[in-house]
């Protein structure tokens, strides 16, 4: 295995924080490297030390000879049009006939017209430019610093492919910085875990490394009590697999199995459903009928979807396909155009949005006394935590606690939007891409911090291991007005939208293959009537799940009625899995 950059006893300090003390590392050919790390621990840096933009203060770099070394920046200095910054001046013809770049274009620029002045684009369509403008080159090493930001789940699946097959055989080295766990675990051999000034090598993907580290904490009898905890919680999760998961982590299960014997399920299901209906009643949310038009587009097109006490849903969907439309008309900012939305009486609903420009107003109050001016205590999971020990819980250490509002960084902005909502006590929680500015660490924090929540959830997002580690179930936007549920999970999405995709690039009047396995109409129409019966028994048996979970909430001292409840439940639970892999057979034919 060839040996294509080297860094030696590299040090460099910015201010007053030393970044990186002595590291040294190696980069071979066939590498692809995950970084990981906290929020400000030098993961950017990093790169730009090994790339050559910044020199050490001591220690060195070096490369083989003739080596090319591609970077992606979190910032983009591009001009021109789209042609032109993706391939500078080069005729069609010299690249047009690669089919590398041919998926780039279409896996990245399917809705950028190539003549569009880049300064006329969105920040996500900036970013994709950027990234195609990278992987259409032959560099041997690629350092790429979140380049899941701003694509979304179809975008961030095909780039995992994308890299997979470009540096699977050997063919030069890649190096990524990303918060997104799902993406670690598709792409990377390696993970560097950066942190305070040194740079920790682990085996394998983001699963391998949350083993690893477990490991390392219990071998070395380590007192931070709460992180390893936090660790077992989350390889337990791992172990177990979500339903959503088409196949278990890349790590050996049974090196695994030692650590999590004792430990729960993140979630118990039956008690966070009993609190959920106590404290909402049965009737939650619901959209009747709903048809929503902004711009001159309807996003949304009679569109029925009930919410009960306790529900954990992930949404999914197409850029501009309506995804934070929909959670607008949960949280009542904007009303449909025709239909209706129903509330429950004691619903109390809590939106954490995009942007952070509502903090502002605070910018002169310490992050404890903007959660005291909420709630001086919360109760999670069953235990009271006050103000101080809640933000500490999400990453703000004493003296960080104590920092003002204006000097935090985004991902602590993030952290401090979410943990003002979370003292309100809503019982309705929205949340608009979450992730968004935060290191692997906080994330797991925050997902347990929402496995004791008893709510209502409901999560727009591009993190696919989120949506699967905190949400039940997932509902997708294909971008046609309808609100769709996924039984698969975001796998099945991804099939759908693939599917999608051939049957436009298809053209209409192209005859079907003889031989082929193509369903009849007779065949579609069948599926489809299938489809739609199993639809409704699924959505009775949601209703009957959130009345026998009312029921149990009413005799909760009655030990016995709550046996006999739950046993109705779990009867319910096994029909719903039939049911669901009956789905996904009728709808593979239904289309």
């Amino acid at each position: 295995m060839a040996h294509l950059l080297g860094a030696d006893r590299v040090t460099l300090t910015l201010g007053t924080r030393t970044l990186l003390d002595g590291v040294s590392l190696g980069l071979d050919d066939g590498q692809r490297i995950g970084v990981v790390g906290p929020n400000g621990a030098g993961k950017s840096t990093l790169l730009q030390v090994i790339a050559g933009r910044q020199a050490p203060d001591d220690g060195r770099v070096t490369r083989a000879g003739g080596v090319r070394v591609g970077v992606l920046d979190q910032r983009d200095e591009l001009s021109g049009t789209v042609l032109e910054a993706v391939h500078g001046s080069a005729v069609a013809h010299e690249w047009a006939s690669d089919a590398r770049i041919r998926s780039v274009h279409a896996g990245l620029l399917s809705d950028v017209a190539l003549d569009a002045d880049v300064a006329t684009l969105s920040g996500g369509q900036r970013r994709r430019v950027a990234l195609a403008a990278l992987l259409v080159g032959d560099d041997e090493i690629l350092l790429l610093d979140e380049p899941t930001n701003h694509l979304d789940v179809e975008g961030v699946a095909w780039l995992a492919e994308h890299l997979v097959q470009r540096f699977g055989r050997g063919s030069g080295a890649l190096v990524v910085v990303t918060h997104d766990r799902w993406f670690l675990d598709a792409v990377s051999t390696r993970t560097w875990e950066v942190h305070d000034g040194v740079v920790d090598p682990y085996e394998g993907g983001y699963a391998a490394y949350v083993l690893a580290r477990a490991e390392r904490a219990r071998s070395a009898a380590v007192t931070e009590e709460k992180r390893q905890n936090l660790l077992r919680k989350e390889l337990a999760w791992l172990r177990r697999g979500a339903p959503a998961r088409t196949s278990k982590p890349r790590f050996r299960l049974d090196a695994a199995a030692a650590l999590i014997a004792d430990e729960p399920p993140p979630r118990d299901r039956m008690e966070l459903s009993r609190m959920a209906t106590a404290r909402l009643g049965k009737d939650v949310l619901d959209l009747e009928g709903v048809r929503v038009d902004l711009g001159g587009r309807t996003l949304l097109e009679d569109v029925t979807w009930r919410l009960g006490p306790g529900d954990r849903y992930g949404v999914v969907g197409v850029n501009g396909a309506g995804k934070t439309t929909l959670l607008r008309l949960l949280a009542g900012r904007l009303q449909p155009t025709a239909g209706r939305v129903k509330r429950g009486k004691t619903v109390r609903v809590a939106e954490l949005r995009q942007d952070v420009e509502d903090l502002d107003e605070l910018a002169d109050l310490r992050v404890v006394e903007v959660v005291e001016r909420e709630k001086r205590s919360i109760v999670v999971g069953g235990k009271e935590l006050t103000a101080s020990q809640l933000v500490e819980r999400l990453g703000f250490p004493r003296d960080r606690a104590r920092t003002p509002v204006r000097d935090l960084s985004g991902g602590e902005r993030r952290r401090l939007q979410l943990l003002r909502l979370l003292v309100g006590e809503p019982n309705v929680l929205l949340l608009d891409e979450p992730t968004n500015d935060l290191d692997t660490d906080t994330l797991a924090a925050i997902e347990d911090l929402l496995d004791g929540w008893p709510g209502t959830l409901v999560v727009v997002s591009h993190d696919r291991y989120l949506l699967e580690r905190v949400c039940d179930r997932q509902v997708a936007l294909l971008g046609d007005g309808a609100l769709r549920d996924l039984p698969g999970g975001v796998e099945e999405y991804l099939a759908l939208r693939s599917a999608a995709i051939a049957t436009a690039a298809r053209p209409a009047d192209e005859p079907v293959a003889a031989g082929s396995d193509a369903p009849s109409a007779a065949d579609v129409r069948a599926a489809r009537k299938e489809v739609a019966r199993i639809e409704r028994r699924l959505a009775r048996i949601a209703e009957q799940e959130a009345t026998l979970h009312g029921r149990m909430a009413e005799q909760a001292t009655d030990h016995e009625a709550v046996l006999a409840l739950d046993a109705q439940l779990r009867e319910l639970a096994a029909e719903k899995d039939e049911l669901e892999a009956a789905w996904l057979e009728a709808a593979e034919v239904a289309g």
